[in-house]
């Protein structure tokens, strides 16, 4: 029993260790801040970019089946900002370094434990608040690619998924707007024109 309770006692020390560390680890990532060009000026900590609101460079992938049905992903309940929204299949920051769709490639296995091929179809800039005294200003990639194979979640990223069909989504959106985040609903009509292309 005495043993039990010094294992109980460890491994929650443990947790706690981890949990200090991925709260550290997140605030010094960085951010590749660009200008209107896309070309990179600088730096800075991710948390800080979002709370100055400062231009900075981001990708979202969309990925469709062949039946035409986008993937959608539902952010995991303790993100930063737009907790428990639904989004596109993929989104977040190249590092330093690294090129937009290198970035996506990584991203995607890491969030949704599978890669594909896609393309860069457009890009856009927006800047929005995001709540919580954060504001997302990016100069978004945008990638669009198809695939079949099924997600294999990471639940410290995402918290559910689902195929759903265009014509639902838009109707959804225009009934649910705020279960859905403000890059996805900027950028999906430009995507679902891009996608109505490569058919």
């Amino acid at each position: 029993m005495r043993d039990w309770l010094i294992v109980s006692i460890f491994l929650s020390k443990l947790i706690v260790i981890f949990a200090s560390l991925k709260i550290n680890l997140m605030a010094i990532e960085k951010v590749i801040l660009v200008d209107k060009n896309d070309n990179q000026i600088g730096l800075m900590e991710k948390m800080e970019a979002h709370e100055k609101a400062i231009l900075h460079r981001a990708f979202s992938v969309f990925i469709f089946n062949s039946e035409g049905k986008l993937m959608l992903q539902q952010r995991a309940l303790h993100k930063y900002h737009s907790p428990g929204l639904w989004t596109n299949t993929v989104c977040s920051h190249p590092r330093d370094g690294e090129t937009a769709s290198q970035a996506a490639h990584r991203r995607i296995v890491e969030e949704m434990g599978f890669d594909c091929d896609f393309e860069e179809a457009f890009s856009f800039v927006y800047n929005a608040d995001v709540g919580q005294g954060l504001t997302e200003h990016e100069f978004d990639h945008v990638f669009i690619g198809q695939s079949e194979r099924k997600p294999k979640i990471n639940p410290e990223e995402v918290a559910d998924w689902k195929y759903v069909e265009l014509e639902w989504l838009e109707e959804d959106i225009k009934t649910n707007s705020d279960a859905y985040t403000v890059w996805f609903k900027i950028a999906l009509a430009e995507v679902i024109s891009h996608f109505n292309k490569l058919k």
